[in-house]
């Protein structure tokens, strides 16, 4: 009669490690990773029956609302990554503005330069026109490279802001697609919940 006992006490500790093992791997499983390896890892957790020739698959609630958190987690740090993006175009759209306002001056200046005498005065200094033009044409050429370089920067910004879009989307469409089947499923335990109490109720 010990022995029996000793062997049922070794198995109900045997068997509750397990299912604590098992209940850590499940919420170590869900704090990391990606949407999908949650999803599928959800999938692989979730359990099954058949009821009437249907088979059904059940999910736990707690494990239905981490994985409804991350997801809402994901979708705001994408959301604040796409504001910092059209905060930091809106900046060079700026930059840009004034950039093409600084060049158009200059090329005013050019212009009314070149009307001008073959010798100029150049920070009180008279140099020839070929050099005044060429010191000009320098700065120009400074302020057309930073131009270029901002127009570059701007529709790279543009790409990772229009990719980001797509992923928020993605992300939102993966969401509302779980979010429905996730209702689907809770309703057919529901009915299936009733059908039962209704049975057990005639039963009696």
């Amino acid at each position: 009669m010990r022995l029996l006992k000793t062997i049922l006490l070794g198995l109900a500790l045997f068997a509750g490690s397990m299912l604590w093992s098992q209940e850590e791997e499940q919420e170590n499983s869900l704090e990391s990773g990606t949407i999908e390896s949650q999803f599928e890892f959800l999938y692989k957790k979730s359990g099954n029956y058949n009821a009437e020739g249907r088979r059904y698959e059940v999910v736990r609630r707690v494990q239905l609302d981490k994985i409804r958190d991350n997801i809402l987690d994901s979708l705001n740090k994408v959301r604040a990554e796409a504001r910092e993006l059209n905060a930091t175009i809106a900046r060079q759209e700026g930059t840009i503005e004034d950039l093409n306002g600084k060049l158009e001056n200059t090329s005013n200046q050019l212009s009314d330069v070149t009307s001008e005498k073959d010798s100029m005065s150049f920070f009180g200094a008279q140099v020839s026109k070929i050099t005044y033009n060429l010191i000009l044409w320098t700065i120009i050429g400074g302020l057309l490279l930073f131009l270029l370089l901002f127009i570059y920067k701007y529709r790279r910004s543009n790409v990772l802001t229009q990719e980001a879009k797509v992923k928020l989307a993605d992300v939102e469409t993966e969401y509302e697609e779980h979010r429905r089947k996730a209702l689907e499923r809770e309703q057919k335990i529901s009915r299936q919940l009733q059908d039962e109490i209704n049975k057990y109720k005639k039963g009696k």
